[in-house]
């Protein structure tokens, strides 16, 4: 099926979602729908894994918050605020870490999002342990009013396509031919001639800042951010996401992030369903269990699907089409 066309029936999907489905919710999986897609252009394009992008993703949440509650800001401007912290810390952290490679460099990009976390904890505009709490979502420009869900949610959609239409650009764009060069051959890509430095530091700064938009829309949509999102645990889930959707696929992370979120936040009515049908009382601590069957589908994806969802139904489309 024509690429163009199954894009158009999923916009026209999202656009009729929020009169069929709770708006939040919604809302939340193209969040971090987005973080899946931003962090997918470093690993699956550039072959780097960083255990650091939870950094920016609570970073920017905490600083677009602060910009609107504390500041008074307008909803544009924390937005941008917030990015713009995304992308500073990650130039320092991807300066820092970028000499690096495999392990090393994934190590250097947890502790120093670590480090952030603790700076966090203590700073007193974050809430500490309560987190930051009511945080209001404004009016964008100055015209529309953000307090009614369904607005909100559109306002959301349009920022994601936008985010999506930009990642996909810089994948099919001279830059994201080298960083597929980069990750493919990296010896042979510095013989050529590129400074392959300036390359990943570039594709670094990009994931954040676009990790960074993510975060700062979550927080606007939720009204409130906490230390979660900061937390380590936080970049292992987006890593779960792009593995389960398909790594270094387009819309592969888009996909993975609808399958966990969809799981952490339904999977206790499903479970109460279960019980009611079949009369079994254990159903119902299901959705106390989230992690753990989070954890059998990574084990399954990774032994039986290792190219991911949207990766393992690509490379079944592609033999059947040659013939």
């Amino acid at each position: 099926m024509n690429k163009k066309l199954l894009y158009g029936i999923a916009l026209l999907l999202a656009l009729a979602a929020p009169f069929f489905l709770y708006p939040v919710f919604l809302m939340k999986v193209l969040c971090f729908a987005l973080f899946a897609c931003a962090f997918n252009l470093l690993i699956g394009y550039t072959g780097l894994l960083s255990f650091g992008h939870a950094a920016f993703f609570g970073g920017a949440g905490y600083i677009t918050g602060y910009a609107l509650k504390g500041m008074g800001l307008p909803t544009e401007i924390g937005i941008l605020a917030g990015m713009a912290f995304a992308a500073l810390v990650g130039l320092v952290m991807g300066g820092l870490a970028i000499r690096r490679q495999g392990i090393y460099f994934t190590m250097i990009t947890l502790a120093l999002a670590q480090m952030l976390f603790f700076v966090f904890l203590q700073a007193p505009f974050t809430g500490g342990e309560d987190g930051l709490q009511g945080v209001p979502r404004g009016r964008l420009l100055g015209m529309l009013d953000l307090s009614n869900d369904t607005t909100m949610y559109f306002v959301v959609l349009a920022i994601v396509i936008a985010a999506f239409a930009l990642i996909v650009r810089i994948i099919h764009s001279p830059f994201g031919q080298v960083l597929k060069a980069v990750k493919e051959n990296e010896p042979r890509a510095i013989s050529l001639g590129y400074d392959v430095d300036r390359y990943k530091l570039l594709a670094f700064v990009l994931s954040a800042a676009l990790s960074g938009l993510a975060g700062a829309t979550k927080t606007i949509v939720l009204g409130f951010e906490t230390l979660t999102d900061a937390h380590w645990t936080m970049s292992g889930l987006v890593v779960l996401m792009t593995l389960v959707g398909g790594l270094g696929t387009i819309v592969g992370p888009v996909v993975g992030a609808i399958v966990i979120i969809a799981l952490e936040n339904k999977l206790g009515d499903l479970g109460n369903g279960l019980a009611r049908i079949t009369s079994i009382e254990w159903f119902n601590t299901l959705g106390d269990s989230v992690t753990i069957v989070t954890g059998l589908i990574f084990i399954i994806c990774v032994l039986a699907f290792r190219r991911g969802i949207v990766g393992e139904i690509a490379a079944r489309i592609r033999p059947a089409s040659r013939h």
